[in-house]
């Protein structure tokens, strides 16, 4: 957020991360900012889960201060689920929106979605954004729940766009909600941040929530998770295969790492493995053993992970160098391919692009 200031009230304001496999020495990666609509629902921009698509691992940080590392002011939940809007379109950012499912939910109390006779937008209208982005400013570093006044400039059927009031949303505040007051006084989440220029100094666009409500908000918000029936020991997961993610622990998915395999409960990041003793550190667990992250945070959060057959652990991803807080912040919440590139073996550069 360029020009914007602290927002240590606006607790449903949630950033969005890739999801941890490692319970020491691996960095935060902040991919964009979400609104909690529901106390299991986070409602983001579709564009946000482009690079680990909408099977990747994800979760979320409630909180003030994410980064700089090494002490985030939040908590974390882990991201069970997550859809696109199905009319997203990449090169426009027309329906630029995603829903996430927690695994649990949280106690905070949701922003307000519109309803019938809430308001309108028009041009001259004051909006205020929240976000954990950019703030082209070196002395205060992306990471940090930050709000600012833009001021509405156009309104159109999916969406409008806004100038600076003095502030203006920038990286990493994409999914953000945009908050307008109300006809009864309270604030309405009217938008989420979509994109805008390069320089975060002219234009934003944002997309209209009102335009996502009756085909998308509202029938997932509607839905609940599948409960979770028996699932495999967690200790025995190189031995039995599964069918479906519904037999595997929390936190992990069925998923078949070699073509024509058997699936086995895991982590992408860490492949097949066992998980043996509580731990909350590397040294704790052994010779070729890791401590593994299950859930985002807790005492039994963390196991000691033994790969099948005692293969090589995948390098831990470096990131971009120069990012703030090591972690590589993204343009709109698009930056993070570099990481994603690394942990397959591919390419180690880092660019940044502005949108889609």
């Amino acid at each position: 957020m360029v020009s914007g200031t602290e927002a240590p009230d606006d607790v449903a304001v949630v950033a969005l991360l890739a999801r941890r496999a490692r319970c020491t020495g691996e960095p935060l990666t902040l991919l964009c900012t979400g609104a909690l609509i529901a106390p299991d629902v986070v409602l983001t921009a579709a564009h946000c889960l482009e690079i680990f698509g909408t099977d990747g691992a994800y979760e979320i940080f409630l909180g003030t201060r994410l980064l700089p590392d090494p002490e985030p002011r939040g908590r974390f939940v882990r991201v069970a689920r997550a859809v696109r809007h199905p009319g997203y379109e990449r090169a426009t950012h027309a329906y630029d929106a995603a829903l996430l499912r927690l695994a649990r939910p949280v106690d905070e109390s949701p922003l307000q979605l519109p309803e019938p006779g809430w308001g309108s937008l028009e041009p001259g209208v004051s909006v205020r954004v929240v976000g954990f982005g950019d703030t082209k400013d070196a002395s205060a570093p992306s990471g940090q729940r930050r709000q600012g006044e833009l001021l509405l400039t156009e309104v159109e059927a999916g969406g409008f766009r806004a100038g600076p009031s003095p502030a203006m949303s920038c990286v990493g505040d994409s999914g953000g909600p945009v908050l307008v007051r109300g006809a009864r006084g309270r604030e309405v989440l009217a938008g989420i941040t979509a994109s805008g220029d390069v320089a975060c100094r002219k234009e934003a666009f944002n997309v209209r929530v009102d335009a996502l409500l009756e085909d998308f908000i509202h029938p997932f918000l509607a839905g609940r998770l599948e409960p979770q029936g028996p699932v495999l020991p967690l200790e025995s997961l190189c031995a039995a295969p599964c069918t479906s993610d519904a037999e595997c622990p929390s936190g992990l998915a069925c998923e078949s790492v070699a073509e024509g395999g058997e699936a086995r409960c895991l982590q992408p990041a860490l492949q097949e493995g066992d998980y043996g003793a509580f731990c909350s550190e590397d040294a704790q667990c052994g010779a070729g053993a890791v401590c593994a992250r299950l859930e985002p945070e807790g005492e039994d959060a963390c196991r000691c992970f033994t790969p099948c057959g005692r293969a090589p652990l995948p390098e831990e991803a470096s990131g971009c160098s120069g990012a703030p807080g090591a972690s590589p912040l993204v343009w709109w919440g698009l930056g993070a391919w570099a990481l994603a590139l690394s942990r397959r073996g591919g390419a180690g550069a880092c660019a940044a692009r502005r949108g889609g």
